[in-house]
């Protein structure tokens, strides 16, 4: 079934912060044989590994007759070490990409033995992941294959994500600390955790704000969250499916995934020391980043800076010719976009 999993449990856990996850483990799921070329496909912002299975089968190039996947969870996402499921950490420790690269480092080799990897791919934070990889363990992957995500989050991205966290916080009376940081807790007030009245305002509110992102001005021009997706009307689907999506989640543990992709980029670790350039560069495997042109947080103009400061036939770009905005690269909602993204990850798999 799609909604098991297994965990790994890593110890005490110390983060590129310094703070310490306590008995800190990791969710994953594989597919395949595991003496199979092996490919790790991480999750993604709120997403759960079942999240992950439409871009895998037999009719797929991510084929579990051909290849190992791995489907690693972030740290925070309600599967891995979360707020919702590590009692002893509140606040929960600040977790970077780098910190989820080095337990999924530690899954795949210590765990599963795997000394290599064919390729490592994602959707949105699971691109940041990617590049994370690439740039942490630039040797030990043969091709990358990020999409509608990024190496590092922009400025205007980090923008978007201080409104809809406003959003959320506001319910608890609480403003923002700033970007890559959590709320700012009332004088005198130590930690509590939710009721679930700020829990249903905060995050009906945190619903709304993000839909204004996720999809594109043409996408809701041309109508089709009805067309394509079978609601009745603008509210019909501001209720039934962002509403619906947010209110699903823990807040804390969307705070700590909003935190790591706010403060993300690859070139914050050794030996680049926030020398972007120098991070981009060092990626040695073969590179296929495919952004959507009408995405509104990871446009293509970031990916085409990537892209060139990358070593001369290293990176293509390649860009989703869709109006489904962030969606057109996942999760396997508009089945035109699915086509085009796994008939040029074959192509990129089979030239490479």
């Amino acid at each position: 079934m799609a909604d098991k999993y297994q965990t790994f449990q890593l110890g005490d856990f110390k983060t590129q912060s310094g703070e310490i996850i306590p008995e800190a483990f990791i969710a994953y799921k594989t597919f395949g044989d595991s003496k199979s070329p092996a490919v790790v496909y991480p999750t993604w912002y709120s997403g759960s590994i079942s999240d992950n299975v439409w871009l895998i089968g037999e009719d797929k190039t991510l084929n579990p007759q051909k290849y190992f996947i791995i489907i690693p969870a972030l740290f925070g996402n309600g599967q891995s070490s979360s707020p919702s499921n590590h009692a002893t950490a509140k606040p929960f420790p600040n977790c970077a990409f780098y910190d989820n690269v080095r337990a999924q480092h530690i899954l795949v080799t210590r765990h599963l033995g795997i000394k290599h990897l064919r390729a490592v791919l994602g959707w949105s934070m699971g691109a940041g992941q990617t590049y994370q990889w690439a740039t942490q363990y630039p040797e030990f992957m043969d091709l990358i294959a990020p999409f509608c995500g990024s190496a590092r989050t922009s400025l205007h991205n980090q923008v978007f994500l201080e409104g809809v966290k406003s959003a959320m916080l506001a319910a608890k009376l609480a403003p923002s600390a700033g970007s890559g940081e959590g709320g700012v807790l009332p004088k005198g007030e130590n930690y509590r955790a939710w009721t679930e009245k700020e829990k249903e305002i905060g995050m009906k509110a945190f619903g709304r704000g993000y839909a204004g992102w996720g999809f594109s001005q043409a996408f809701y021009r041309e109508k089709l969250h009805e067309k394509a997706l079978g609601f009745k009307n603008l509210e019909d689907f501001m209720v039934n499916f962002w509403e619906t999506w947010a209110c699903s989640k823990d807040p804390e543990n969307m705070l700590v995934m909003l935190q790591t992709w706010q403060s993300a980029d690859c070139s914050k670790q050794e030996p680049y020391n926030g020398d972007f350039e120098k991070a981009m560069k060092s990626i040695k495997a073969k590179a296929l980043v495919m952004p959507s042109q009408t995405d509104l947080y990871f446009p293509p103009d970031d990916s085409a800076y990537e892209v060139e400061n990358m070593s001369p036939a290293v990176g293509k770009l390649m860009v989703f010719p869709s109006i489904w905005g962030h969606w057109a690269g996942g999760p396997g909602d508009s089945k035109e976009d699915v086509k085009w993204l796994d008939g040029n990850l074959k192509t990129f798999f089979g030239e490479n």
